[in-house]
């Protein structure tokens, strides 16, 4: 099924699939494509709506009968570290950051296989070979890089992340499932508001909360946390007033949805 906007570009929606992140439901996305002269700006005007990156495709939940996942980020002004986080950021001083531009390489590739075999392995990534992988990393049109986190000689973490104009997105990251008590995950979202501050930007994009779901729980953890839900941006004060159950009403219709949409240098097209 396909919804235009007035001028481009055009929004599409998936077929409904098993969602990965909470039983019994099925998920759908509303996406379209990043390859346009005007690439960064639709990125980051999307990203600013919920919208995430994968390679040359923009997409946002648009799941008929739920509204469970949240695109979450870090206020980096406010953001201040917890007890625990700083024992995270001491645990792992040793570790050596890594930035350069997006090339896909082969120590990249195994950790990544490791990572996937222990965390994920009934993924939709998992069948992923060095080839996809590659075009994972780098098949982006816009400003991307890869942060890799070093022990050594020894790869331990790499973030594939893009350069917006509010922020930096972490598209996807992956770590050294072995080293639990690094808590490896939590450290390179650490990292990476200690990056944004440095670079002036105000945000860091984590990709969608999920409350309910363990595999998404962790991210309500972190201070300054803002979701997107209602077409706006809303302090994360109590993850639990946020429910995984969704009235069968609240979710509007794709073409309502698409309609609200607003586009580079653009208003948006209804309210």
């Amino acid at each position: 099924m396909r919804h235009t906007l007035p001028i481009a570009p055009q929004f599409y929606v998936t077929a409904p699939q098993p969602c990965p992140y909470l039983d019994g439901r099925m998920e759908r996305k509303l996406f379209t494509a990043l390859q346009t002269d005007n690439a960064e700006k639709l990125n980051d005007t999307l990203s600013r709506q919920g919208f995430r990156r994968s390679q040359n495709v923009l997409y946002r939940p648009a799941c008929s009968e739920c509204t469970a996942c949240l695109s979450a980020r870090i206020r980096v002004a406010d953001f201040e570290s917890s007890k625990s986080q700083r024992r995270i950021l001491k645990r792992n001083g040793d570790l050596v950051r890594k930035v350069s531009s997006p090339w896909a390489t082969d120590d990249q590739y195994a950790l990544f296989r490791t990572y996937l075999d222990s965390r994920h392995s009934d993924g939709g990534m998992a069948d992923m070979d060095i080839y996809e992988f590659a075009a994972m990393i780098e098949e982006t049109p816009i400003r991307s890089r890869v942060v890799e986190y070093h022990e050594g000689d020894v790869l331990r973490g790499v973030c594939l992340t893009d350069v917006l104009e509010d922020g930096l997105s972490m598209v996807y990251s992956f770590f050294d499932p072995k080293l639990e008590k690094r808590s490896l995950g939590t450290q390179l979202i650490l990292d990476h508001v200690d990056i944004a501050r440095e670079a002036d930007l105000p945000y860091v994009y984590l990709g969608y909360w999920v409350p309910g779901s363990p595999k998404m729980g962790y991210k309500s953890r972190f201070g300054a946390l803002e979701v997107y839900r209602g077409g706006e941006w809303q302090r994360l004060t109590d993850p639990s007033h946020f429910a995984k159950e969704a009235h069968p009403l609240s979710v509007d219709p794709i073409a309502e949805q698409v309609a609200r949409i607003q586009l580079p240098d653009s208003r948006p097209t209804s309210k």
